[in-house]
């Protein structure tokens, strides 16, 4: 992402439901240039079953961006379709890229029921049918009324979804497929198929959802303009509907239309994998190293710092990862609940902010703090990092990833940033100092802790060579003391 690249997620789960948030992006567009990011994930846009109430992944509408009345309200719970591109506008206007949020697995709260033939599945294990064939009432019809047709006539009907988890006939909740229908495949093999998720599950093999969804995707970009996607869900979409759909997208756009996709797995090896099946055209969160931060902050002292990059996607495929220390389904209260505890944040954005790998993702709900849940913004200390990673974190990468409780890197800083280079040590049990390289050009310069713990300057040798500390349980970053 060229000149050290940063996304932001600007969102959380429970951010109050004020339908505010695309007139605050449009105001905070020239802050978020300053804090140094380049590019913006922006929740879904569109109509969810919940209303203004819905955070945009119960998907109803994906044409109505809060301009119609439907599902309680006009606005969505971030604003209306007017004020959502106005802030695409203004964010644009600072150099910003926007990344759209897309959820195209399933469909929520439909108009009317159908009757339909259907067998219920093991949820453990889709592919076992349990109980006998029978008619459920579905909740499979999509007119959208409040819409009357603009934009598209397309309705959704039971032939478009492969399954359901709710019968209205027998109240009962279980997973239900429709008959003649199979699962899609190429999608997670977890419970032995993991295409049904939630709500109305899309059916990727019918030849009338696909075109829908190249005709959606071709409007959506068209009229919206947005620079990028972020692609909900994708263990659970047949993964070969991405291989041909992204480049037609791209030839829509005109752009190089930058791609992150959220495939759930800790495994590296099945994220290289689906990398491989969609031609390596997206980037796809660091699920895996997100797992490693959790389980360091959990282990308070007793984890190998030295395995951290272990079987990450950072490691394995640096230019397809994103790297992220926490987002909306990892905070507190949500189905994949991992927060990484506080005292280790300040360790886990070191490292997705100030290496050379990766594509970093701050999280909304770190800076802004979570009301909900009574969690403290970090804004503080994460605006310390975003400045040093726009000023200093730039030139050849110099790792001592050497010891289980104390690690460190350098960068030697390049012609082209004034002043560049740093030292980053860090330590999840007993302080330490590390002997580390910074480059000969630093020789005789003083490098001070820029998070402002060690309250010393350290002399950079004749070798290019400082001997740089940290205290127990914490983070420094030493950057070249300029003239106070």
């Amino acid at each position: 992402m060229g000149n050290n690249g940063l996304m932001m997620q600007c969102f959380e789960w429970y951010m109050p439901a004020d339908s505010s948030l695309w007139k605050q992006l449009a105001k905070d567009a020239a802050k978020l240039k300053t804090m140094g990011v380049t590019g913006v994930w922006l929740p879904p846009a569109y109509k969810g079953a919940a209303g203004k109430d819905d955070v945009g992944y119960g998907v109803y509408d994906t044409y109505d961006l809060g301009e119609f009345d439907q599902k309680g309200s006009i606005p969505t719970k971030y604003g209306t379709k007017e004020e959502y591109i106005a802030a695409i506008q203004a964010l644009q206007g600072k150099g910003i890229q926007v990344y759209a949020d897309i959820v195209l697995n399933h469909r929520i709260g439909a108009d009317k029921t159908e009757q339909i033939e259907a067998e219920e599945f093991n949820a453990n294990s889709r592919n076992q049918m349990v109980g006998n064939k029978r008619t459920i009432q579905g909740w499979t019809k999509f007119t959208f009324p409040g819409r009357k047709n603009r934009y598209s006539k397309f309705k959704w009907n039971w032939t478009h979804f492969d399954g359901i988890d709710w019968d209205q006939e027998s109240t009962k909740n279980a997973i239900f497929r429709f008959m003649g229908k199979s699962w899609d495949e190429y999608v997670s093999s977890e419970n032995s198929n993991y295409d049904y998720l939630m709500g109305a599950d899309v059916d990727f093999s019918n030849q009338e959802v696909i075109d829908e969804m190249y005709r959606w995707g071709s409007w959506y970009l068209k009229m919206t303009g947005v620079d990028g996607l972020r692609l909900d869900a994708l263990k659970h979409i047949n993964s070969l509907f991405y291989r041909d759909w992204l480049p037609v997208m791209r030839d829509v756009a005109g752009k190089e239309l930058f791609v992150v996709g959220e495939y759930w797995h800790w495994d590296v090896n099945i994220l290289n994998q689906y990398l491989e099946a969609v031609n390596q055209q997206m980037s796809l969160f660091d699920v895996p190293l997100h797992h490693k931060f959790y389980d360091a902050s959990k282990a308070h002292g007793n984890y190998d710092l030295r395995s951290i990059f272990d079987n990450t996607l950072v490691a394995s495929a640096p230019t397809h990862a994103v790297t992220f220390v926490d987002n909306h389904d990892t905070q507190p209260g949500q189905a994949l609940e991992s927060w990484v505890e506080d005292w280790f944040k300040p360790m886990a954005y070191a490292i997705i902010l100030l290496r050379e790998q990766g594509y970093p993702c701050l999280f909304y709900g770190d800076y802004y703090g979570i009301s909900h849940d009574s969690i403290d913004p970090k804004k503080k200390m994460l605006d310390i990092m975003l400045k040093q990673r726009k000023k200093c974190a730039y030139g050849p990468q110099h790792d001592y990833l050497d010891d289980p409780n104390v690690i460190g890197w350098t960068r030697e800083g390049d012609e082209e940033h004034k002043d560049s280079g740093l030292a980053v040590i860090l330590s999840d049990g007993t302080g330490g100092t590390k002997h580390m390289y910074v480059g000969r050009q630093h020789a005789g310069e003083f490098f001070a802790d820029a998070m402002g713990n060690a309250k010393y300057n350290i002399k950079i040798d004749d070798d290019g060579c400082g001997d740089f500390y940290v205290n127990r349980g914490d983070v420094a970053v030493w950057v070249k003391k300029t003239g106070k």
